[in-house]
């Protein structure tokens, strides 16, 4: 059973800086391209940023290239999201997610979910 425990969120002014960690068990994590998915009030899932097994290749949506960093620990089985210059749209729970669909189509389809996110107020 995938289990994803995110934490690192919190109250941030505009500009500021977060770090997001996922621990992950339940799968051999390695193996898996991973992903950090978010979720605005009032509206959908939206993937943010992706890292491929290895950790070689990363991608990320436009709303938070340059501002954003994915990596992973293969060691710790960890997932970490720095997000950078932080605005109030980027207010949401974030997710992480291992891909079980890549490229990513359709969020819920793509994507397995095994945790309850963690909160991130960006105030202006």
């Amino acid at each position: 059973q995938v289990q994803l425990v995110e934490s690192g969120g919190g109250l941030v002014q505009y500009g500021g800086s977060l770090r997001l960690s996922c621990a992950a068990s339940g799968f051999t994590f390695f193996r898996w391209h991973m992903s950090w998915v978010r979720q605005a009030p009032g509206k959908g899932l939206e993937w943010i940023a992706v890292i491929d097994n290895g950790g070689g290749n990363t991608y990320y949506a436009d709303s938070v290239k340059g501002r954003f960093t994915i990596s992973r620990d293969d060691v710790k089985d960890m997932l970490y999201l720095q997000m950078n210059s932080l605005k109030p749209e980027d207010t949401a729970v974030y997710y992480c997610a291992n891909v079980k669909g890549w490229p990513i189509g359709d969020v819920r389809r793509d994507l397995n979910f095994g945790g309850q996110g963690t909160q991130v107020t960006v105030s202006s």
